[in-house]
């Protein structure tokens, strides 16, 4: 499945178990000897009363982390499409989600709040969040913002310009991030939309990337750049953001099937 050229195998563990490590993580995810994708997605039963499934995520790297916001409405979509409902309610590691139909295809998804704290992100000292002294090449001064996963976010002039592919890994693994980060190219374009690129720990330039346009429009909004809601458009689609007075961020944007299949 993809969400805005975000894609993902999606594993079904709910009835038969399926043991993934990382290794099996990477070797799945290997785009020339696996089935390939930026995410892998394990669903299996939830462990918390409320919840209609647990989904634990990796990174092609093998590496596990708690939040991936275009794999959530992916699983969401794939549940409401089951059960007939329109919403349900995942549990990750970064806590429950709850997701909405939004249309043919879309949907919603209450991120939770916004973290702006330096140990919510986390950072490795307590500085302003709002200016990091973070940099590399042409990008500098990020706002850092965690959405269940840390992320840097610097605006720029031209985010097309930006070589993200030389900058990211550099600025993934800065001391100052213990959990490695996020990094995201962001231009505010006239319209107020922003347009943003990104590098994921873990899995490189991606097409798309729910967290970071959470936490690319939070940021926006926290420079004055923006207001509260904007369209964010990635590489492989726009995702409608809006960041609420109680700190929760909604996500729209949408999901689609590439493909099913079975593995021994």
């Amino acid at each position: 499945m993809h969400g805005a050229g975000n894609d993902f195998v999606v594993l079904d563990a709910r009835s038969r178990p399926w043991e993934i490590d990382g290794e099996a993580a990477k070797r799945i995810a290997d785009r020339r000897t696996g089935i390939g994708c930026d995410q892998l997605i394990v669903v299996g039963p939830a462990r918390q009363p409320g919840a209609d499934a647990f989904m634990s995520i990796f990174n092609p790297d093998g590496s596990e982390v708690s939040a991936c916001g275009n794999a959530t409405r992916c699983v969401a979509w794939m549940l409401m499409g089951e059960s007939g409902a329109p919403g349900v309610t995942i549990e990750t590691h970064a806590g429950l989600l709850s997701a909405q139909s939004a249309g043919e295809n879309r949907i919603t998804v209450d991120m939770g709040p916004a973290r702006l704290e330096w140990d919510q992100i986390p950072l490795a000292k307590d500085i302003d969040t709002l200016h990091l002294p973070v940099s590399a090449g042409r990008l500098s001064d990020p706002v850092g913002v965690g959405m269940g996963n840390p992320h840097a976010v610097f605006f720029v002039l031209d985010a097309e310009a930006v070589p993200l592919s030389e900058l990211g890994p550099k600025l993934e693994h800065d001391p100052l991030f213990p959990e490695r980060c996020n990094i995201e190219a962001a231009q505010v374009l006239d319209d107020g939309r922003i347009r943003m690129r990104v590098w994921e720990r873990g899995a490189g330039i991606t097409l798309a990337c729910g967290t970071g346009a959470c936490a690319t429009l939070v940021a926006a909004a926290r420079r004055g750049l923006t207001g509260r809601k904007a369209d964010v458009i990635l590489d492989g689609g726009t995702l409608t953001i809006e960041w609420l007075e109680n700190g929760h961020v909604l996500m729209t944007g949408p999901v689609a099937l590439a493909f099913s299949g079975v593995l021994p």
